[in-house]
């Protein structure tokens, strides 16, 4: 692992043991193996650490969403991929990228210290709202939106129908961050509540199927 990436490795870890705020650039410095004037060659200060750490996290994720055939960030082309997908299909995803930000240790420290942090910084608590709630809200609703308008899904409230889907995930996700024993019980219930939210909303295989034909054909 090259310098810089130790830097944010160890940064993250520091944050999620002793808080954002109680940790000082010469405590990362030495927990790297350098002094601080050489940190600074790599990062001007502690924000831009920080800044960094949710850039290194967005990147791994969107290599995780690539690896599961998807895009992860463009809704748009989600959307032309989630049209295809049965619900077994759907439910395998959910578990795969629930699994993900559960476990990968990466994304599960930087989410352990926004959660102790956004209580006692500001600043903290919007980066918490921008990557808990604002930015997946925003990227659900458009996907499910654009599934409502090719009739895949049937609402006359998307932003409700996207709290329905969003909230008991991030909820079950909660859940094993403070019980990593309820972890089996939750991957059954997202798997019921995948069911039920493709039961309320008339999930539409008949479309599905279609836009699977129009698919191969576009490949022939």
């Amino acid at each position: 692992m090259d310098t810089k990436k130790r830097i944010l490795d160890e940064a993250l870890t520091l944050f999620s043991e002793k808080g954002y705020a109680n940790v000082f650039v010469a405590e990362i410095a030495e927990r790297v193996g350098i002094k601080a004037p050489s940190l600074y060659k790599h990062y001007k200060n502690k924000q831009a650490i920080f800044d960094a750490i949710i850039e290194e996290m967005n990147r791994r994720f969107l290599g995780e969403a690539g690896a599961l055939q998807i895009n992860g960030a463009d809704a748009a082309m989600d959307a032309d991929i989630y049209k295809k997908l049965s619900e077994e299909q759907l439910i395998t995803l959910g578990n795969n990228l629930f699994l993900y930000f559960l476990h990968d240790d990466y994304t599960r420290r930087f989410r352990k210290m926004l959660t102790l942090e956004q209580f006692h910084d500001k600043k903290l608590a919007d980066a918490y709202m921008k990557q808990y709630v604002d930015d997946p809200l925003s990227y659900q609703g458009m996907l499910l939106g654009l599934m409502v308008s090719s009739g895949v899904l049937q609402t006359d409230n998307v932003e409700i129908m996207t709290l329905h889907f969003y909230a008991p995930i991030y909820m079950l996700l909660t859940i094993c961050d403070r019980d990593p024993d309820r972890e089996a019980e939750a991957l059954k219930t997202l798997e019921a509540h995948i069911r039920q939210f493709n039961r309320l909303y008339a999930r539409n295989e008949e479309i599905i199927q279609n836009n699977k034909k129009k698919s191969r054909r576009k490949i022939k």
